[in-house]
């Protein structure tokens, strides 16, 4: 019996340290895992579009404002929880989501819009993870077109139901991010290696369309926090989660400006028909290695996408509290159909990621937490009474409110109006050059 309860609790401790995490790391690991993943090699194709200066500039700027409007949600989402807590709810047995926050502070209609974003935009990053599974295989094994590999990695992709929480992606999360980290810096280190090419040009910024379509990929970039909430709701502690997307993006930061400077050094003008960077790198082992783990990544990053739509989709059907893991897994199913069938009909790496961070990432996460932030502390009595304040470094409640009106201008503006236009254009673009439902978006031909 001793022997069998050691064993039991061994087994438990193995568990918990694997599988249930809830910590201050857990969440670092989950929002820098998160918010560089096949990005990662689209980088350097903005670049092309921007120009190295303006590439770099943005990368620093959007990572500032990104970690800003993230640290909007946690205090929103903070406040939410300590009035329902107050009012007795219990949130043992129930993941608490974006939309709920907005609907219990501002009401129906802005849950409502906010769930419109937020599904949205996480629809539309699984199917950019998916499309980036099939573009990145494509580079070891080419005797399969990169719509059959869709096929395949769809069915891959699809056993992340099995995945309960973002408690449960401890170890996931840790993986990924040392995954990322090898990428960004082989990247970076056989960009310098192979050196420039012959008559390499930097001509970048040259046209209009061309630099908003890659300034709204960097928005896109540093707006992954849409799963921010579950995150935080995941912790043990997540009043703590304030500077954690900062750190995160800090990280990141060191990631993907050295790979997307080097390899837009190297390459020039090239990578403007070359969305992903693994195309222009020649083959090593040291490339098929990072081609693998960046496979190993998106599958994760998926997980992260589509979880929160299936916390969406088990509420809907009445099954969020159902303990049975398997009928869970089972009524979770449905999501992954559309997000299979839109990486088939657009899988424009890439391009696709401009497009998402113009028309829904502008909203989802920069203007609608500033100004959800905004109207949420607008009374006086709200403000007196607010769990979190503003840091007294920013001015109080009246810097606060100049930072929040400057985002959502700014990203109306420059992020979804210039950047919704331009990227919109590209797209077209790329329909009208391979086509919906194409076979091998951006292969080379084959040799006879």
């Amino acid at each position: 019996m001793e022997t069998e309860g050691s064993s039991k609790s061994a087994k438990s401790k193995l568990s918990k340290f694997f599988w249930h995490g809830g910590s201050v790391y857990d969440a670092w690991f989950s929002c820098a895992s998160n918010q560089v993943a096949q990005v990662l090699l689209t980088l350097p194709y903005s670049f092309s579009q921007l120009g190295m200066l303006s590439g770099i500039l943005f990368q620093l700027f959007y990572g500032l404002m990104g970690s800003w409007t993230a640290y909007l949600i946690s205090v929103l989402y903070v406040e939410y929880r300590t009035r329902k807590e107050r009012e007795k709810v219990d949130f043992r047995n129930h993941v608490i989501q974006w939309f709920e926050v907005l609907d219990g502070l501002l009401g129906k209609h802005w849950r409502n819009v906010g769930l419109f974003f937020n599904c949205t935009f996480l629809l539309f990053g699984s199917v950019i993870q998916l499309i980036a599974c099939a573009s990145n295989i494509y580079y070891i094994n080419d005797n399969l077109d990169k719509r059959t590999w869709t096929y395949i990695f769809g069915a891959c992709c699809a056993t992340t139901v099995f995945i309960p929480s973002f408690h449960n992606y401890r170890i996931w999360s840790f993986l990924g991010l040392m995954m990322t980290t090898y990428t960004a810096w082989y990247l970076t280190i056989a960009s310098l290696i192979h050196g420039q090419i012959e008559g390499v040009k930097h001509s970048g910024p040259a046209k209009m369309v061309l630099y908003f379509t890659g300034a709204t990929n960097i928005l896109y970039t540093f707006g992954g926090h849409a799963v921010t909430v579950e995150i935080m709701h995941a912790m043990w502690k997540p009043q703590k989660f304030k500077l954690i997307y900062l750190m995160a993006t800090l990280y990141v930061l060191t990631l993907t400006l050295p790979s997307a400077i080097s390899v837009y050094w190297a390459f020039g003008d090239m990578l403007l028909n070359h969305s992903n960077a693994f195309s222009l790198l020649p083959r090593s082992g040291f490339r098929d290695t990072a081609v693998i783990l960046m496979l190993i990544h998106q599958f994760i990053t998926f997980g992260f996408a589509c979880t929160p739509l299936y916390f969406v989709w088990e509420k809907f059907l009445g099954m969020h509290n159902t303990k049975s893991l398997f009928k869970r897994a089972l009524s979770r199913l449905p999501v992954v159909i559309p997000i299979w069938f839109l990486a088939i009909i657009f899988p424009f790496f890439g391009p696709i990621n401009s497009t998402v961070g113009a028309l829904l990432v502008s909203f989802t996460v920069y203007i609608i937490p500033a100004l959800a932030h905004m109207i949420t502390f607008a009374p006086a009595s709200a403000r007196e009474n607010a769990v979190e304040r503003p840091p007294s470094f920013i001015g109080g409640w009246a810097g606060l409110y100049c930072m929040n009106i400057f985002i959502v201008a700014w990203v109306l503006v420059i992020g979804f109006g210039f950047g919704g236009w331009a990227s919109m254009i590209n797209f077209v673009h790329q329909i009208d050059t391979f086509g919906v439902f194409t076979k091998c978006y951006q292969c080379p031909p084959r040799k006879a």
